[in-house]
């Protein structure tokens, strides 16, 4: 959903390399929301891996890539004398937070992350020029600081959140509300990752030691959440119904705790860089190529992909599927025309019909995706 160009290896001259690795990323990002989307949830057995695999997964790596995004976005701002592309983030934001808010209308049984990724690219103006090692900082204590703060209110208050999504038809309040801390993806929790996608998205992506850092170590920090976990549970017992502070042991997916967050982000981290690494060499072989290229232009396409299986969802499929094995039908068949129709829709008309939506209008300020 943002300009992918890779960061520049010297400051004041920027290079115009895309970076397919990242596209490939967002690409599995959004087949595996795809996936988890489909269901059903419900599902046992070895389908049932299907759908469990990318839950919790998929959608931390669809915000860290959103982070990265805004930096290659706003490369040029951190330039001496850039200008800070704040009219194309608001316009962005603006746009997915209605329709975000009116995609949650349809009966898809989904609920929409779009709200909460347009209040992060708000969040992201005044950080844009922020110093590398403040985000870093500012991620470590958000991963924290944010999981402690969604639980404290809750057992301070005697309430629980009850995870609905916020409706474009809801009051302003009760949308900014759901938003920031009550719904499904609270921005208090989910701010962690995307201010270290930011962070990652300032690192010299083409740099291979960077990929392999990405990759090493990501999978070294997603291990160690959930063995963490492990161990705290195996000591400590299981978190109990209610919620308390025994719920920081919990590394299960969209509990918004720490340990969630950290695993999550790690898997994120190593998808990432597996794909920056990989994309390149498969690039050289004929077939790979091809499916390189399929996956690329469905990473582009992400905002258009994304809506438009919202809606298959509700006009198609919907109240199904029933079984895991008729949901990993239905999921492999519409990520395959996911696919294939975006690699056609690039080839002809280049952008997706939804990312053209996110450009400026032509008298706004030339900083706008191309």
């Amino acid at each position: 959903m943002t300009e992918l160009r890779a960061a520049p290896r010297e400051l004041g001259a920027p290079t115009r390399t895309r970076l397919e690795g990242v596209d490939v990323a967002r690409a599995l990002a959004v087949l595996g929301m795809l996936a988890v989307n489909v269901g059903p949830r419900d599902a046992e057995g070895l389908a049932a891996a299907f759908f469990r695999i990318p839950h919790g997964r998929a959608s931390l790596l669809f915000v860290l890539l959103a982070g990265v995004g805004i930096s290659l976005l706003t490369r040029r701002a951190r330039l001496p004398g850039g200008s800070l592309p704040w009219p194309t983030l608001l316009w962005r934001a603006a746009l997915l937070l209605l329709g975000g808010l009116a995609l949650q209308l349809l009966d898809h049984d989904v609920t929409v992350i779009l709200p909460t990724y347009a209040v992060l690219f708000l969040l992201a103006v005044p950080l844009v020029r922020a110093p590398d090692r403040a985000l870093l900082v500012a991620a470590g204590a958000a991963v924290v600081a944010g999981p402690l703060a969604w639980l404290t209110v809750q057992t301070a208050t005697g309430a629980t959140f009850d995870l609905a999504p916020a409706e474009l038809a809801d009051a302003p309040g009760e949308v900014v509300r759901t938003i920031l801390l009550t719904g499904p993806y609270p921005v208090i929790t989910w701010l962690a990752p995307f201010l270290l996608g930011m962070w990652v998205g300032r690192q010299d992506l083409a740099a291979r030691d960077v990929q392999r850092r990405l990759l090493v170590g990501g999978s070294v920090v997603a291990l160690a959440a959930v063995t963490t976990s492990r161990l705290l549970v195996r000591e400590l017992g299981e978190p109990g119904e209610r919620l308390g502070p025994d719920r920081l042991v919990s590394a299960v997916a969209h509990s918004q705790m720490p340990l969630w967050l950290v695993g999550g982000a790690g898997a994120a981290l190593a998808v990432l860089g597996a794909a920056l690494l990989l994309v390149p060499r498969l690039s050289t072989r004929p077939g790979a190529r091809t499916v390189v290229s399929a996956l690329g232009a469905t990473g582009r396409l992400s905002l258009t992909i994304y809506v438009a299986h919202l809606v298959v969802l509700a006009l198609l499929v919907r109240p199904g599927p029933e079984t895991a094995a008729e949901g990993v039908v239905i999921t492999l068949l519409m990520a395959a025309a996911a696919v294939v129709l975006a690699a056609a829709w690039t080839a002809r008309f280049g952008q997706g019909p939804l990312e053209r939506l996110l450009r400026l209008p032509r008298t706004s300020a030339p900083h706008g995706p191309r």
